[in-house]
């Protein structure tokens, strides 16, 4: 266990739903949990004035929604204790000044500072440069960390204008850009379940390897978001983000240790290494799609087009790319990746097919797949050719499943797992400007071919497998998308 330094967590946005559902329980865990150091302090800002006493009895109320089967009171009133408020109107000129003086009584307020902004992207940048006008991200004495949640600008030029405002007032090590996926402990496992294993590490190659897939389905639509979504789309809402670092922690090298910067190197390297997507031949490389009316858990439900009430959006609900990593381990492996709502499935996983293998019995022997499940069900399984009992010699395949989740196994939220290492100075789990824009130049260029590519957008119903038309990306005939975990018909 890291020793962790007396710390305050200014928490702007605290009234906001991210605080109510995620980060005031987390928080509440991790000090049930005992990781809170004992000098810790949670100052909570709104924009509103809020008397000590009602912030108190209002987060007694998140908790009470939290955890319904009630929690340990002597826990409550040691976290209660570490809460206070502060009001941060935005007509006040001088709510900045007023809040650096609230903070600077050192017997209540830890001096070491950790500003969580659960705010609008938008605001990120005026924030930080009104922290910095009062000298509150000024490291001379104690650390001083500022965590801003994705979306990290909405293309290429926008990060790194984000980046040139923010980057005025902190160095990289005090900007810690969190995408909450990565906190889940099934994406962390990726990395040990790959170099803590001999039998794993030697085969994970272009000489072993036929092709990978990175998967992340949903079965839900896009809810009352229409209008966010039909300015966002899946390649940007996703992909950009979620399914590259995915693809970075199946890909990277090993690195020299587990420490933060060893890490984010090597997830930089071969984020890096990515081959451009050839604008001139977009349609081998890129599809997508739209899901039209349709029937999810038999119910009937509309397509995107009637929900967003714009028959002339070509903003995909459905985005798959294929890629290549032009480095010596990956050479020539394609790489396919896709994201959607409104699929027959939820589900997030890695599938990687190994190439044929030297014997060939017949014309029913599979290849063998090493399939990581994220979620819902955090497992690896590999399928392997095994001889069917009987006087006949004829392959059927078989499977090696292990959950990695097990009875009485801890259970930890993404952000209880990243406001931890926040407080431990760790951004292993937190984003590299480097990766940030690496993640953008990639997909930019898809996002601008398809916005000027005015066409009506291929349909899917709701509740269906990938269109057939997908199946263009594939370097083979032989390659398909890869389905439900679970062995047999559905597989593919």
């Amino acid at each position: 266990m890291k020793q962790i330094d007396p710390c305050t967590l200014v928490l702007f946005g605290a009234s906001g739903n991210l605080s109510r559902v995620k980060l005031m329980p987390g928080l509440f865990r991790l000090d049930a949990l005992g990781r809170l150091p004992e000098k810790m302090a949670i100052l909570s800002v709104g924009r509103s004035e809020v008397s000590l006493e009602a912030w108190r009895a209002d987060i007694k109320g998140m908790l009470d929604a939290k955890f319904k089967k009630g929690y340990d009171q002597k826990v409550f009133e040691r976290f209660i204790a570490r809460n206070f408020y502060h009001a941060n109107p935005p007509t006040d000129p001088n709510a900045f000044a007023k809040m650096k003086d609230k903070l600077s009584d050192e017997a209540t307020f830890p001096q070491n500072l950790a500003f969580f902004l659960s705010v609008r992207p938008s605001d990120f940048a005026q924030v930080v440069d009104q922290l910095a006008e009062v000298g509150l991200t000024n490291e001379d004495k104690y650390w001083r960390r500022v965590v801003i949640e994705k979306p990290f600008g909405t293309n290429l030029p926008s990060a790194k204008e984000l980046q040139a405002s923010i980057s005025k007032h902190l160095k990289e090590s005090q900007i810690y850009r969190i995408d909450h996926y990565l906190g889940k402990s099934a994406l962390q496992n990726i990395l040990l379940q790959r170099f803590a294993n001999t039998v794993l590490e030697p085969i994970w190659n272009s000489e072993y390897i036929d092709h990978v897939q990175i998967t992340n389905t949903e079965m839900l639509g896009v809810g009352d978001r229409t209008q966010f979504y039909d300015a966002t789309g899946a390649l940007r809402d996703m992909i950009q983000s979620h399914v590259l670092q995915t693809l970075a922690l199946t890909t990277m090298e090993q690195p020299k240790d587990l420490s933060p910067d060893a890490v984010r190197a090597e997830k930089i390297k071969v984020l890096e290494a990515i081959r451009p997507i050839p604008v001139n031949d977009i349609e081998h490389h890129a599809f997508r799609a739209q899901y039209a009316a349709g029937e999810i858990n038999g119910e009937k439900v509309p397509g995107y087009l009637e929900e967003l009430g714009d028959s002339s959006s070509v903003v995909e609900t459905y985005a798959a790319l294929k890629l290549f990593i032009d480095n010596p381990r990956w050479k020539g492996v394609p790489f396919y990746i896709r994201t959607a709502k409104r699929l027959h499935e939820a589900d997030t996983r890695i599938c990687i097919r190994f190439k044929k293998a030297p014997l060939q019995i017949g014309n029913g022997q599979h290849q063998n797949w090493l399939i990581i499940g994220i979620q819902p069900r955090e497992c690896i399984k590999l399928e392997i050719e095994s001889k069917i009992p009987g006087l006949d010699i004829n392959t059927r395949t078989i499977e090696l499943d292990a959950a990695n989740r097990q009875d009485g196994d801890e259970t930890v939220d993404a952000y209880e797992a990243l406001l931890l290492n926040l407080m431990e100075g760790d951004n292993s789990q937190y984003l590299h400007i480097s990766e940030v824009e690496a993640q953008w130049r990639l997909v930019d260029p898809v996002i601008e071919a398809w916005a000027k590519d005015r066409k009506p957008v291929h349909q899917y119903p709701a509740g269906s497998r990938d269109p057939e038309a997908s199946k263009v990306i594939f370097e083979h005939e032989d390659q398909f998308w890869r389905y439900s975990i679970q062995l047999g018909g559905d597989a593919h």
